[in-house]
């Protein structure tokens, strides 16, 4: 008899276990939100430095700018990040990507200063789509 209730017992457990880490954990969707989201920011230099585009023409070249990107005023014809000829950037985004960087592009942050990121913000500006 006691062969006959430890039978149903072992087939439960052999189940509970064929059945753990065998496929990912999947949690339901809600099928609402609540609230809001928040407004997007830029943790760009608020200091309303004015670049310049001579300048910042340097800055490209010395940065290794030209490794990633094209740009073809700077004879530029990376293809790791975006193409700036064809993206045409505009200043504000091109301060927040050089300083805070964004996907395999490293923050230049603690390596440019300010008004270098200026700069090269304006060279860039003013020179996409040449």
């Amino acid at each position: 008899m006691r062969r006959a209730a430890l039978i149903p017992v072992l087939a439960a457990i052999a189940f509970g276990v064929a059945g753990c880490g065998g496929a990912e954990t999947v949690s339901p969707a809600p099928e609402t939100v609540v609230g809001t989201l928040p407004a997007a920011t830029t943790t760009a230099p608020t200091t309303g430095l004015k670049g310049d585009a001579t300048a910042g023409k340097s800055v490209f070249a010395s940065s290794g700018c030209a490794s990633c990107h094209t740009l073809k005023a700077a004879g530029a014809t990376g293809t790791v990040g975006p193409n700036l000829d064809e993206t045409k950037p505009a200043v504000d985004r091109i301060v927040d990507r050089v300083t805070n960087g964004r996907g395999v592009m490293p923050p230049f942050k603690g390596t440019l200063k300010e008004q270098q990121i200026a700069d090269v913000a304006a060279y860039v500006s003013e020179n996409a789509g040449g």
